[in-house]
């Protein structure tokens, strides 16, 4: 592809003028061409939140899955986990709770 000021020189070579410079400064597109450009800037921007939006979400899976394996290795540290969200829960207002499995179990040592 050639430049445009090499495409202009061309044309004013054969009257000793030089072009130094090309400049624009105002475009005029079409109703259509400005609709479509708005387009695609937009689905630009959605495809940058959905990147931001999956990489935050495979963050937090692998923080979860950490998190699972420590649980897992500690059962104390789940044992007190749940109880610190059972504690959260009983914040709202408005609300039964209604305790399932181990939760009336006593936490016996730390250290375990």
């Amino acid at each position: 592809y050639k430049s445009l000021q090499t495409i202009i020189d061309q044309g004013t070579d054969p009257w000793g003028i030089k072009v130094s410079a090309v400049t624009i400064r105002d475009v005029a597109l079409p109703d259509e061409m400005m609709r479509a450009i708005a387009k695609q800037a937009e689905a630009e921007r959605e495809k940058r939140a959905r990147i931001i939006i999956a990489d935050g979400e495979f963050q937090a899976s692998k923080k979860m899955t950490e998190a699972a394996k420590l649980y897992e290795k500690t059962p104390t540290a789940m044992r007190l986990r749940e109880l610190q969200t059972l504690a959260e829960i009983a914040r709202e207002k408005n609300l039964i709770i209604v305790p399932g499995g181990d939760l009336g179990k006593p936490v016996k040592k730390i250290d375990e």
